[in-house]
């Protein structure tokens, strides 16, 4: 009997050194990858020596189909999905459909975006004293009725915004930080033409329409965007207190 396994697995977001070890050595392994369209750098769908099919523009049982008959014929199947999967990857759909076969499915995480952005902009997503909580949302569009964006920003937390490059203008009349709140829009993180823009809730909309960008840009709004200029930040208890020497 053939053993029906896919691998799910997280390219992590777009810096080709920055997938895992592990779901490195399943491409490098693997008879056929399908993967998410320009969403992941050429260089990880490289590391595959065998059969590559992009996904875009296929649908949901096109691409099962494919999963499915590959598994059949006895050739080991990834599926490649940008950043990790479990953010905005649409994985539950797919897992629900691909147990109609009997296939089963490992996931592999793999670097988000989010943490890509914070590392190239050198600060943390949560800092003492600024904030303690991460929001990750994404704005109103096709597959999203409605948004939550403005209720999620009363709370004051650093907002990580999926998708909403091309909606910013919206997407800032729609939060209520104070206009002189931090903003960042980092482009393309980690892959070679990554873009910084910095700015405020009040103008960074203007600077990135000023910049050309419309898209694969992660929003960061927050006091963690400058953390030294927007205020001071608390030491870590870690780092801040005496402490007693470990036994």
């Amino acid at each position: 009997m053939v053993d029906k396994k896919v691998y799910f697995v997280g390219s992590g977001p777009g810096n080709a050194k920055y997938i895992t070890v592990m779901g490195k050595e399943l491409l490098e392994g693997a008879d056929l990858v399908i993967y998410a369209g320009s969403l992941v750098n050429p260089e990880v769908v490289n590391y595959c020596k065998g059969e590559k099919i992009d996904s875009y523009g296929l649908t949901l049982d096109e691409t099962n189909k494919l999963i499915v008959d590959n598994l059949e014929a006895g050739k080991k199947v990834v599926r490649l999905h940008s950043g990790d999967p479990s953010l905005y990857g649409s994985i539950v759909e797919q897992i629900e459909e691909l147990k109609k076969f009997d296939v089963t499915v490992e996931i592999i995480p793999g670097v988000s975006s989010v943490f890509a952005t914070a590392a190239a902009l050198q600060t943390q997503l949560t800092l003492n004293e600024v904030s303690e909580t991460l929001i990750i949302t994404r704005p109103a569009g096709k597959t999203l009725e409605k948004d939550q964006i403005t209720e999620l920003s009363r709370h004051g937390a650093t907002m990580a915004v999926f998708l909403g490059t091309q909606k910013i203008e919206q997407i800032m009349e729609k939060v209520e930080y104070p206009d002189d709140t931090p903003v960042a829009v980092v482009f393309h993180a980690s892959w070679p033409d990554q873009k910084i823009i910095k700015g405020t809730v009040a103008d960074i909309a203007s600077k990135v329409k000023e910049a050309g960008i419309k898209r694969s840009a992660m929003i960061l709004i927050g006091g963690v965007v400058e953390p030294v200029e927007y205020g001071n930040f608390g030491r870590s208890y870690l780092y801040g207190v005496a402490q007693e020497p470990l036994s």
